[in-house]
């Protein structure tokens, strides 16, 4: 089964939270991703750009309307995601419990309903 640990938390920057900590945080998300290669779960993960870099695009009246910078004004932000395949809920929650973010912010575990696969549709079960 695929589940996508969504990491939210507290945006930061190097000079927000100094260089030591930032380049732990970075060897952090190294480590968790290449365990996750090693143990043969790891379908794929992407730490994102800030939200301040975001845009946002929604259609009211079948017009398209864009606004830079993050939509929700939220004290954490979705920061990473990462798509695992596991056995069940209990392996996920067992991944995402060793997510670096898990100490510091929010860790959203959602099971995948379909993604696509060669051009094509499949369940993910």
């Amino acid at each position: 089964m695929r589940y996508m640990l969504l990491f939210h938390y507290g945006e930061a920057s190097e000079e927000t939270i100094g260089p030591e900590q930032m380049a732990a945080g970075m060897r952090a998300f190294a480590s968790y991703a290449a365990t996750l290669e090693q143990a043969g779960v790891l379908v794929s993960g992407q730490v994102l750009q800030p939200s301040s870099a975001s845009t946002t695009l929604t259609c009211a009246d079948g017009e398209p309307r864009i606004q830079d910078g993050p939509f929700a004004d939220t004290k954490e932000q979705l920061g990473g995601v990462i798509v695992i395949d596991v056995p069940d809920l209990d392996a996920a929650l067992e991944w995402a419990r060793q997510a670096p973010p898990a100490s510091w912010g929010t860790v959203e575990i959602r099971p995948g309903a379909v993604h696509i696969e060669a051009g094509a549709w499949v369940p993910s079960s």
